[in-house]
């Protein structure tokens, strides 16, 4: 009797390509929500690494960063100290991180809703929670509170951004501004307001009072979530 060929065992590689079309049609059918943080990684890192195995990298970044978003949030540089993270890698996760941003920020910019500020917290935490050094930005708001500008004026340190109030207002003012929202991050991620900031807000608010201008909230975002200094009555 002739001996039957025994059947070659599948390659890694193509183990490999069928994990990620099993990923691919389990996002497309559920979504982002049935799936874990490393998986959703794995689906960007699909287009940046063709053949290798990405779930080890996936879980790589998720124990030296702690989430989905602060690995896309993360600096290049520091992204590039995880073996096998290089140019095509950055380039998936941050056109991710301006996408979002871009949703979030043209989602809010139709109109903010100031009584429960849920859009404005969500897009300033996502643009700027995860930072490494403190940055603040400025939401410049008409008579009806559309959003006219929303404009980065400084960035600093791990603990200090150097704010000057009169700017503030000479930029309001150029833009026709009603009322401002101010926003700055905590990179040691409590958003709990510091004397300074306390003291920087009523000199903005003193300025901007008698030219008409009202100073709506200063919040302040981290990784531990976010403060409201109307909300705090600080303003």
């Amino acid at each position: 009797m002739d001996q039957q060929p025994t059947p070659a065992s599948p390659s890694a590689e193509s183990l490999n390509a069928g994990h990620r079309e099993r990923l691919r049609a389990r996002f497309l059918k559920g979504g982002a929500d049935g799936l874990h943080d490393y998986e959703l990684l794995e689906l960007l890192l699909f287009r940046a690494i063709p053949r290798r195995d990405v779930k080890p990298i996936a879980k790589i970044l998720l124990q030296r960063f702690g989430s989905f978003a602060e690995v896309i949030a993360a600096p290049p540089a520091r992204l590039k100290e995880v073996d096998f993270v290089g140019d095509s890698v950055v380039t998936e996760f941050k056109i991710v991180e301006a996408a979002a941003l871009l949703l979030a920020r043209q989602s809010m910019k139709k109109r903010l809703e100031l009584g429960s500020f849920a859009q404005v917290v969500d897009y300033c935490r996502g643009a700027m929670a995860f930072r490494e050094t403190e940055e603040f930005r400025i939401l410049f708001l008409d008579k009806k509170n559309g959003l006219i500008a929303d404009e980065v004026q400084g960035r600093g340190t791990v603990d200090h951004t150097p704010v000057y109030p009169r700017e503030v207002i000479r930029r309001a003012l150029e833009l026709n501004a009603s009322a401002l929202i101010l926003v700055h991050n905590h990179p040691s991620g409590d958003p709990t307001p510091s004397t300074a900031d306390v003291t920087m807000t009523e000199t903005i608010a003193d300025l901007a009072r008698p030219l008409g201008v009202k100073l709506h909230d200063h919040l302040i975002v981290g990784r531990n979530g976010h403060a409201s200094m109307r909300a705090m009555k600080l303003i």
